[in-house]
């Protein structure tokens, strides 16, 4: 058993090098202006592509993903109410929803997350 999962071990190892020797050995690279400019439709960029960003947005963004994520946790839970004991899943189910209103109400509250100041 320990020989094969080092044999197999070995063979993967060995398979990833050479992949990435051969991924940076032959390509060809031609490092030319017109290769390495963003298109911009024949015209010059007058300004920067990168321009300053606002913690706000980003931190917005992650809050939905994070209660995006957890509507997706809850929906299992009508399902799960043929698995286990009605009180277990009844206790996990509140309890999930008690972390989901605290982060809620810290949200509610946090100054960061408001828009005029």
């Amino acid at each position: 058993m320990m020989t094969t999962t080092i044999f197999l071990f070995s063979i993967t190892s060995a398979v990833a090098i050479i992949f990435a020797l051969a991924a940076h050995i032959l390509p060809t690279r031609n490092n030319d202006g017109e290769k390495n400019s963003p298109y911009e439709c024949g015209f010059d960029p007058l300004n920067s592509a990168r321009l300053p960003f606002s913690f706000r947005f980003f931190l917005v963004a992650i809050l939905f993903l994070l209660f995006d994520l957890e509507i997706a946790l809850l929906f299992p839970l009508p399902a799960a109410s043929f698995l286990t004991h009605p009180t277990t899943l009844i206790l996990i189910s509140l309890a999930f929803m008690a972390i989901l209103d605290a982060g809620l109400v810290f949200e509610w509250i946090n100054p960061p997350l408001e828009w005029a100041e």
